[in-house]
């Protein structure tokens, strides 16, 4: 290879990355357009057409090259989305409220239609009917061509959608001002995968040969995406951090500690989570070992504690973690789950009670007869949400309880959700976690704990029925499937442990004589790396 072939090569890698390395969401290509206002955009199997705001005009171009082919004029005034849907091309226009079909060959408008809500932008064909994204109401809506009549609606999971397309049977929706795109399924408008946008101002989206087109207003620009490659997640925005994690014992009273045992859970690599250096902890452990689940556990003891008497054990850790995010596809989940898998995390448990007639009417009811796992899994997972509120009132009671009751901490809607799982057939376990409060140097004393569901094809995945208990479809979708960069995880476990119990992070046991009283504090402390 020529030193010039080198440098190209190296320049081209790292302009777009995803040239080497593609995931969804990754520029395949980028096309500068001669253009100066692009809104919507649309392929008719040869060459994209761009409406330009500015100029009420659409416009023919190459989507090589950008150049411009042709034109015609927009039916509006302020021409928004466009779709091909093989022989018309249908526009919006928001500020008349106005949908219309094209014909490009003469151009002609040979179809208007009344919008059915005040702030049209985007609009997709799916082969029998249009999709329509509205940035005022929030709306996304399936209407019949004919004449405009809305079959259903739901929520749009973009503050402020722009574009909407049809394609491998999802929608793609843009939203400009999280510069997200949502894969949403347009059965029930959950929003299953998340990419980011190209540039600041994704507006159009068009499918090509499955990849998606996005035309982005203030690049001047069309962005050729990559929707499908075999990445199953993706891991940014790190975070580089140093925690103290503490244990403080107290002791009080005219009785004695005759054992005191603290254990503390030894943190370990994750695709998203990289320890800087080794665990220093306070003083040499008496055992490192590892619990029924795989935990390693650090083990430390103090014998013969009179009173008063403060007793303090601590771990210091120096990591990265990232913010991750799985690119699940329902249909590339497979159905043939680990034996060893089934057999941990599937089984019952005190706190989870999935034998319960209870736990059983609602899987049976929301489930019913779906196969798929990830949809299992989904099913329940909306349920959950929609059926409890956050309430932290201490003590962990099992799921039956906390479901009837509707409410309860992130560790009861863990156990909750894993039940529902289990019971469904979906390996479930839990993760608990030191928790960044705010700002990057802050303490924690309160933690926090979510659920992994083993999907193959992909294995254990994240889904946090508590953060993702939002309005917003898009803070839904977020939490199936993805965590932010503000955690340390400790914990793996599916159940009691011989060391931690139903706990996580680190538990302690003690034995006294007399009237001796014992108090615990646990807290991490965040400091960020240079």
């Amino acid at each position: 290879m020529c030193m010039r072939t080198i440098i190209m090569t190296l320049v081209a890698t790292l302009l777009f990355p995803s040239l080497s390395l593609a995931a969804p969401g990754d520029v395949e290509k980028k096309t500068t357009l001669a253009l100066r206002h692009p809104t919507g955009i649309a392929w008719d199997g040869k060459d994209i057409w761009i409406a330009d705001r500015k100029t009420d005009r659409f416009y023919r171009c190459d989507l090589a090259t950008g150049a411009v082919r042709d034109s015609i004029e927009s039916p509006g005034y302020f021409p928004s989305g466009l779709a091909w849907d093989g022989k018309l091309l249908w526009s919006t226009d928001p500020a008349e409220q106005k949908i219309y079909a094209t014909d490009v060959r003469s151009g002609r408008t040979v179809v208007t239609l009344d919008a059915p809500s005040s702030g049209v932008t985007g609009i997709a064909a799916d082969g029998s009917f249009l999709w329509i994204c509205d940035n005022v109401e929030d709306r996304i809506s399936k209407i019949d061509p004919g004449d405009g009549t809305t079959i259903v609606a739901f929520r749009s999971p973009a503050g402020d959608p722009r574009g909407i397309v049809f394609g491998e049977g999802y929608l793609w929706c843009s939203d400009r001002v999280k510069d997200q795109i949502y894969m949403i399924d347009p059965r029930n408008g959950h929003v299953i995968l998340i990419l980011d946008a190209p540039g600041k101002y994704a507006w159009g989206l068009s499918w090509k040969d499955g990849k998606l087109l996005c035309a982005d207003y203030q690049d001047d620009a069309v962005y050729t995406l990559v929707v499908r490659d075999g990445e199953t997640y993706r891991t940014f925005e790190p975070r580089r951090a140093s925690i103290d994690f503490t244990t403080e014992v107290m002791t009080s009273g005219e009785g004695s500690v005759v054992s005191l045992d603290v254990f503390y859970a030894a943190p370990q690599e994750r695709p998203n989570q990289k320890l800087l250096a080794p665990i220093e902890y306070t003083e040499a452990p008496r055992a490192l070992t590892k619990d029924r689940w795989g935990q390693e556990i650090a083990a430390f003891r103090f014998e013969s504690l009179e009173p008063p008497r403060t007793v303090e054990v601590g771990m210091r850790l120096r990591l990265e973690t990232s913010a991750i995010r799985y690119f699940l596809y329902p249909e590339n989940v497979g159905a043939v789950i680990p034996a060893d898998i089934k057999t941990a995390y599937l089984a019952d448990g005190m706190k989870y009670d999935i034998d319960n007639p209870y736990i059983r009417r609602i899987v049976s009811e929301v489930v019913g007869d779906e196969k798929n796992l990830y949809w299992k899994a989904r099913l329940l997972y909306q349920y959950v949400i929609d059926h409890m509120e956050y309430l932290l009132a201490g003590g962990w009671n099992t799921a039956p309880t906390v479901l009837k009751r509707g409410n309860g901490s992130c560790s009861e809607y863990t156990f909750s959700y894993i039940a529902l799982c289990r019971a469904a057939g979906v390996p479930a376990r839990y993760v608990g976690s030191l928790v960044v409060r705010g700002d990057d140097a802050s303490y924690d004393d309160v933690f926090h704990r979510w659920c992994e569901i083993y999907l193959p094809g992909y294995g254990w995945v994240p889904v946090d029925a508590n953060a993702g208990d939002r309005e917003s479809p898009a803070d839904q979708g977020a939490a199936f499937g993805g965590i932010a960069n503000r955690f340390l995880v400790t914990t793996e476990g599916g159940g009691p442990s011989e060391y931690l119990d139903w706990n996580y992070n680190a538990q302690t046991r003690w034995e006294t004589t007399g009237k001796c009283r014992v108090r615990i504090e646990s807290i991490a402390e965040w400091e960020p790396l240079e």
